[in-house]
This record gives structure tokens, C-alpha cells and sequence, in this order.
């Protein structure tokens, strides 16, 4: 089978084996959506090429009448003659390689060619199913934008647009994949960035060797940082605010917007980058600091909450006296450690079955589930009704900061400490916690800095920006 590069051919002046060609390569006798028009053009016979559903209907309407108007006589000598006395569309381009053109027409541009014109001219006037930019299902405030990302790379990006209106905001575009061709979108300040860090960052984009982005940002993210991979703790800040991507610029961030993916992607991203949320800066600093200390506390007792409380009942004589309440009211049938790790597989499963729940029975399976896993499962002797307790605050807990991806490191990491504390009790417990900080402080991020900065290396005045909220920098005129 030949290699695609050595299908590449030069567009002749010849209309019609430039016709021949183009349907053999496009399969436009079996690929209902790839429409081509042969039409009259100042008396010279001309194809118009397309995809149906890409492209706006009254722009290609109202081109085409004009088109049709043209004299045979006042046809010009060359396409960008041509294009500049009768395309008044702005979006206009010339090719003269099958590769690009293709490419071009399969992102939905059209493209236009005339008998005697050795090149294509591209018409981009491409529209893209696309739904409202809503405010996103798990990035929510309580107070600030309701606009959200979607799957189209232009709405993203001028959602970025209208909120930096600074020449400095460059937005680069790249495409990977040899099948799919996916765009990306690299954001960031000229006069902020790591300039080091961006050109690593497009050097790894244009090294790609992938046949497809098939999860979008997922595959792009493997792609990037494909080391340390056991690590579960995300090296990357997800966010599908734009609010929260515009002010991650202007600190100098990087942010990469990938096309069909309704976020963006963050880079270079610490721990505290991922804790952090929009909430945190919408409110006055006093209430900001309160919401994000919170945030910290309630996600550090999801992490030692049940580790720390299944150490205490396999050790009963290290429980202080005003903490003697936590004991057990009832014996148990199931070994705690059994009935933990039990309760951390059927929350996960009810997560799941939430998700793929139809919107009218999600209802009745709450319902159930709550009923089932709650007074039910006590009284039949599975579980102790504490150990429902603890778990039923993990589970709330992890949904107090926004990041899937930490919460599903705090879990993984906490599953250990758990069988670690079972198996070797307080030695057990206390290698648990070591580990785990260790996952942490040995994690670096994509700029191959410490993932805990500002605590390792340690900086007073940036760690306390990081704990507490202080007031927004501002300039005074005059």
C-alpha cells in the first residue's frame, strides 16, 4: 500500500483531472456527506467542494450568486487575482498540494476550483455543531461567570479572547495525529511564560507519533508526560472555566486547548494550583481564605479519616479519653478492614451507575441505594453503623475540591494506608502516610519543578499566598 506522501500531487490547470482525482481520493461516490458542484464561472467550468453540515448554507449562497455574475471577459489570469477582484469573504486562502487541500476540506472549508487555475482557493465560512457555552456540571461557583467550554476550538478560544485584550496573548495553533489531525490551541503571555518550558512543550507536540488523539486531552497529556506514570497524582490542572484559564495565563501559565475536549488543560500545575478554585477569588479575601482552608482540611481528613479510625480500633488502648465515643456500639461480624474496603468499591460502582443512570431513574436509584446502603446494610450484620458514618463523609468529602483526578489519587492512596494499617498495624499505618507524602513531594511538575512549591523549596511570602487569600494586585493611575 503506498504511503500517503507519495499520493501528494500538484493541482493542474485541467478542471477535470483535478475532478478525477479528487473523488478517487475523497470517495465521493460512497461518502454521502462530501458534496462537490460542478458550476459556470465567467464561462470557465469550476468545482466547488464541501462538507455538509460544516458549512454556513447563506455564505456559500450568497458567494455563488456573486460568482455567477462574472464575465467571461473579466476573468483574471491567476487564483489570487481572482480571489482578491471576487471573493470578498475575508477568510480566504490559496493551495496548490492535494495534502493541505484535503486536510483543509475535511476541517470543513471549502474549496473552489476554476478550469485553467492551477490552485485551489479555500473559502472558510465552516460552522460546527456546537452547544451553549453553559455554566460546566462540575467546575460550579457559587458567585462569578456562568460560561463554560465546549467542544469548539474557536468558541474556546475567544471566550480567552474576550477576557485578556492584551497583544501579548498569543494562541498558537498545532495539529497531531496522522488519522485525525487534531488541532491544538497553545495559549499563553508573551511577556510572562517560561519561554524554556513552551518550547519543550512544542517540541513533545510536534514529536508526536500517534495515529489519533482519541480521549483528546487525555492522549495529549500521556503523550506529553509519559513518565512516572504510577504516580497517580495529576500533573496537569483540568478546568472548563474560562475565567479560571484567563487568570492562570496571566500568572504565566500555559494553557493548551485541545479541539472536541470542553476544558482546558493547565501546565505547569503544583498541588496547590489544583486545590485552588474560582470560588476562592469571587469572594472577599477574608471569605476566599475560610473556603480554601476548608477545602484543604476537608481533603486532608478524606485522605487519614478512616486509616486514622481503623488504627484506633486495633489499638483501643491509644484512644484518648475524650475520643472514647469513636468505639465500636456494636460487635462486628465483618472484619473492619473488609468492610472499608467494601464500602470503597460500592461507592465507586453507585458513582457509576449514576452515570450511566438515565435522568429520570436517577431519583429512584438514590432511593434505593440510600436505603440499601444505609439501614439495611447495618441491620443485616455487613456493616457497623461508625463505619457507615466515616465512609459516607469520604465520600462527601471528595467532592469538595473539583479535581477528578486528585480525588482519585487521595483515594487510591488512602485503599494503602488502609490494607498497610491492617497488615502491620501502627508500623503499618505510619509507612502508609510516609508513602503517600512521598508520592507527593517526589512528584514533579512538566516544568520538572517541585510539585509542593512553595513548601519544598520553601518560600515564606509565596506559601502563605497559597493558604491565604490575599487582595488582587492593582495599579493606580497617576
Amino acid at each position: 500500500m503506498p504511503d500517503r506522501k507519495d499520493t501528494i500531487m500538484k493541482f493542474s490547470q485541467d478542471l477535470q483531472e483535478t475532478i478525477k482525482y479528487l473523488n478517487n481520493e475523497l470517495h465521493t461516490d460512497r461518502n454521502f456527506d462530501v458534496v462537490y458542484r460542478v458550476l459556470t464561472i465567467g464561462g470557465r467550468r469550476a468545482c466547488l467542494y464541501f462538507i455538509d453540515g460544516f458549512t454556513k448554507d447563506d455564505s456559500i449562497l450568497k458567494i455563488l450568486q456573486g460568482l455567477s455574475s462574472i464575465k467571461s471577459d473579466a476573468m483574471p489570469e491567476d487564483a489570487h487575482s481572482f480571489s482578491k477582484q471576487y471573493l470578498p469573504y475575508g477568510e480566504i486562502g490559496l493551495i496548490r498540494d492535494s495534502e493541505d487541500m484535503i486536510l483543509q476540506l475535511l476541517s470543513g472549508v471549502s474549496c473552489l476550483f476554476i478550469d485553467g487555475y492551477d490552485t485551489c482557493l479555500t473559502i472558510d465560512c465552516r460552522t460546527y455543531p456546537a452547544r451553549g457555552v453553559s455554566e460546566p456540571e462540575k467546575d460550579k461557583v457559587m458567585r462569578g461567570s456562568r460560561d463554560g467550554f465546549v467542544e469548539t476550538l474557536v468558541f474556546n478560544t475567544a471566550l480567552i479572547r474576550r477576557r485578556i485584550r492584551d497583544p501579548k496573548l498569543s494562541i498558537e495553533i498545532m495539529t497531531a495525529g496522522e488519522s485525525s489531525h487534531t488541532d491544538i490551541a497553545i495559549c499563553y503571555m508573551e511577556n510572562r511564560v517560561d519561554q524554556t518550558l513552551l518550547k519543550t512543550i512544542k517540541k513533545r507536540i510536534r514529536g508526536l507519533e500517534v495515529d489519533a488523539l482519541t480521549m483528546n486531552q487525555e492522549s495529549l497529556a500521556e503523550c506529553l508526560f509519559p513518565y512516572k506514570w504510577f504516580n497517580p497524582f495529576p500533573k496537569f490542572k483540568f478546568s472548563e472555566r474560562p475565567d479560571t484559564s484567563a487568570a492562570s495565563l496571566l500568572e504565566g501559565n500555559i494553557v493548551i486547548l485541545v479541539d472536541t475536549s470542553p476544558s482546558a488543560m493547565i501546565l505547569p500545575s503544583s498541588v496547590f494550583d489544583i486545590i485552588e478554585e474560582a470560588d476562592d477569588y469571587y469572594f472577599p479575601p477574608i471569605t476566599g481564605t475560610y473556603l480554601r482552608l476548608t477545602r484543604m482540611t476537608i481533603s486532608a481528613l478524606s485522605l487519614f479519616l478512616t486509616p486514622t479510625w481503623l488504627m484506633f480500633m486495633q489499638n483501643p488502648e491509644l484512644i484518648p479519653d475524650w475520643l472514647a465515643f469513636i468505639q465500636l456500639s456494636d460487635p462486628y461480624n465483618v472484619p473492619l478492614i473488609w468492610q472499608l474496603l467494601i464500602l470503597e468499591f460500592a461507592i465507586d460502582g453507585l458513582r457509576l451507575a449514576a452515570v450511566n443512570t438515565p435522568s429520570m431513574l436517577t431519583t429512584p436509584l438514590s432511593v434505593i441505594a440510600g436505603i440499601v446502603l444505609g439501614e439495611y446494610a447495618v441491620k443485616s450484620g455487613w456493616f457497623n453503623s461508625e463505619t457507615m458514618l466515616y465512609m459516607a463523609f469520604v465520600t462527601i468529602a471528595n467532592y469538595s475540591q473539583a479535581s477528578f483526578e486528585l480525588g482519585y489519587a487521595m483515594k487510591f492512596m488512602r485503599v494503602i494506608i488502609l490494607i498497610l494499617t491492617a497488615a502491620f498495624n501502627l508500623w503499618g499505618y505510619a509507612a502508609g502516610i510516609i508513602f503517600t507524602l512521598c508520592a507527593i513531594a517526589f512528584n514533579r511538575t512538566i516544568a520538572g519543578k517541585s510539585y509542593i512549591y512553595p513548601l519544598i523549596p520553601f518560600h515564606w511570602n509565596e506559601l502563605c499566598k497559597r493558604f491565604f487569600r490575599g487582595r488582587l494586585p492593582h495599579k493606580e493611575k497617576g
